[in-house]
């Protein structure tokens, strides 16, 4: 399952390059990526339900289904570029030409590999991305966990409320998402701010309601309160630093996308195994250490982010060589060479 979903970021990263202009990236961006929030949201409440009434092999079964269902949909609808898609109009084709040519290339020269892996903007956004998974993995992995361990809930109860989280992060995720496109359309704030403040909410905001949730003790409506608000504000994380690859490159965001992602999906290892060696007894102190220490995670590498990101498209979009490539002037190369042929 790992191996098939490595590649699912990466794609959907070059998609977007290919289809949302620069102005509607927070909220679209948004709506791409915060379906993760809907699975994990459907997947917790129904997991439990269906392990209590069927056994655990009707998770695999159900949700297995709906993967296959939702490929066939998507290989029949989805299309690489526009002027590939046979369901759009003319009218919508000129308009992504007109705010995306300066940007995307149709012939791409060779991926500028010493550049991306020298360039600050990308490893800044690397930070932001682990810290983020990192606050992440131990919520998706290790929240049932402590709501059995601490609060001692039934494994169905466990998981409705331990979706409740998700659902609120992504209802923040898309509001989050229209709020960043606005104020780069009205032009309050520049890319490179409106990306670090979202990110930065994303990052302290949840970190402190964790820690909060951990000195609430067993009062279960403080507990489930402070989760839901703070880790719901997680959001952000999606018009912050989620869609920013597209910004510092659109030609290259699905190498960018699977360099970052890649890197910060290594915490899903880290942090069970973590979790698990810290909270041997299960006690309601090894559990706040586990907190202390993704808020730390959380806002250092967020520290890092403000100082090296950017909104900028960098020079190596178009290659090493730093030039845009315009079509008109592929087709003059082209043309001339050509004529240098014809007169040979």
């Amino acid at each position: 399952m790992g191996l098939g979903e490595g590649t699912t970021f990466p794609a959907l990263n070059t998609l977007l390059a290919q289809w949302i202009p620069v102005e509607e990236r927070g909220f679209w961006g948004t709506m791409v990526f915060a379906g993760t929030q809907i699975g994990t949201v459907i997947g917790t409440a129904l997991s439990g339900v269906l392990i209590e009434a069927f056994g655990w092999e009707s998770v695999f079964y159900f949700f297995g289904s709906c993967a296959i269902v939702w490929f066939i949909i998507f290989t029949l609808i989805c299309y690489s570029k526009p002027d590939e898609h046979p369901y759009i109009t003319e009218k919508e084709k000129k308009f992504l030409h007109e705010k995306l040519d300066d940007t995307v290339n149709k012939d791409l020269p060779p991926i500028p590999w010493k550049s991306i892996f020298t360039s600050v903007p990308l490893w800044g956004l690397v930070a932001a991305q682990v810290g983020h998974d990192w606050g992440f993995y131990t919520l998706v992995t290790d929240l049932p966990l402590y709501m059995s361990d601490v609060l001692h809930y039934s494994i169905g109860k466990n998981g409705l409320v331990s979706s409740i989280p998700y659902l609120v992060m992504w209802i923040v995720s898309l509001t989050s998402g229209l709020l960043a496109d606005w104020l780069l359309k009205k032009k309050y704030l520049s890319i490179t701010n409106v990306r670090k403040i979202f990110t930065s909410i994303a990052s302290f905001f949840p970190a402190v309601g964790l820690i909060a949730a951990s000195y609430a003790g067993c009062d279960e409506i403080a507990v489930i309160s402070l989760f839901t608000v703070f880790v719901g504000l997680m959001g952000t994380f999606y018009p912050g630093m989620k869609v920013n690859a597209l910004d510092l490159s659109p030609n290259y965001a699905g190498v960018l996308m699977a360099i970052v992602n890649g890197i910060g999906s290594l915490t899903g290892i880290i942090t069970p195994y973590l979790v698990g060696v810290i909270t041997v007894d299960k006690t309601r102190l090894q559990w706040r250490t586990v907190f202390w220490i993704v808020f730390g995670v959380m806002n250092a590498t967020n520290l890092i982010y403000v100082f090296t990101a950017s909104g900028e498209v960098q020079p190596w979009n178009w290659g090493e060589n730093g030039k845009p490539i315009k079509e008109d002037d592929l087709k003059n190369e082209q043309k001339k060479n050509d004529e240098e042929t014809a007169s040979q």
